[in-house]
């Protein structure tokens, strides 16, 4: 049991990692720290915003953002469904991790889509807000949500994890895109976490279904 949840390690580090990264292409110099007292405690999103404006971005940086919020989004949704409907303390684990890498990824990547004054997509409190998003690789379709949704143990056990492999495949493919053509260094970063941590978990998750 416990060897299975070591797996997620890389992930963890990989999250660590580019948190660091990211507070630091927030932060400003030395004086700045020294002078800025209570202040330092800013928020995810305004430190991000204040990042955008230190470092170029491209088309691409957008495209990437405005496509992995909904993205990371659906993740989210899918996750929260585990605390009651899950039967294995591995796939609640796993959703909790999930929950809190990337509801602060969200977070971090509408605070560029402000500073860069572009759209960060809108909310919604159903599934209308992917609709017109499966084609992209790896978003779920409102059939697939509510299967999960009506599913309960060990049925909903592995179809989350079914589904969450074939999500962050498409996340992975996302970020690679991100890391080939981007050119805002946060969001490369970013990216390069996305794909490690996502790798990990894609590992783990088809260790518990006994793939290989």
């Amino acid at each position: 049991m416990n060897s299975k949840i070591g797996r997620i390690r890389p992930a963890q580090i990989a999250v660590a990692a580019v948190a660091a990264l990211l507070l630091a292409a927030c932060g400003g110099g030395g004086d700045d720290k020294a002078s800025s007292g209570a202040n330092s405690a800013a928020t995810p999103s305004a430190s991000a915003s204040r990042g955008a404006s230190e470092s170029a971005h491209n088309a691409q940086d957008v495209t990437f953002a405005q496509g992995m919020i909904p993205h990371h989004r659906q993740a989210v949704e899918m996750a929260a469904l585990a605390a009651d409907r899950a039967s294995s303390a591995q796939v609640k684990a796993l959703a909790g991790r999930i929950q809190q890498a990337q509801d602060p990824e969200i977070e971090t990547m509408s605070g560029w889509l402000k500073a860069w004054g572009e759209d960060v997509p809108a909310e919604k409190a159903d599934h209308s807000e992917h609709a017109g998003m499966t084609g992209m690789a790896g978003m779920m379709d409102d059939a697939a949500m509510k299967e999960l949704e009506s599913a309960s143990g060990a049925k909903f056990d592995t179809r989350f994890m079914e589904m969450m492999i074939e999500h962050h495949e498409g996340a992975i493919e996302m970020a690679e895109t991100e890391k080939a053509k981007g050119s805002y260094a946060p969001a490369l970063a970013l990216s390069d976490a996305i794909v490690t941590a996502q790798q990990a978990e894609i590992a783990e998750m088809k260790g518990f279904l006994g793939k290989k």
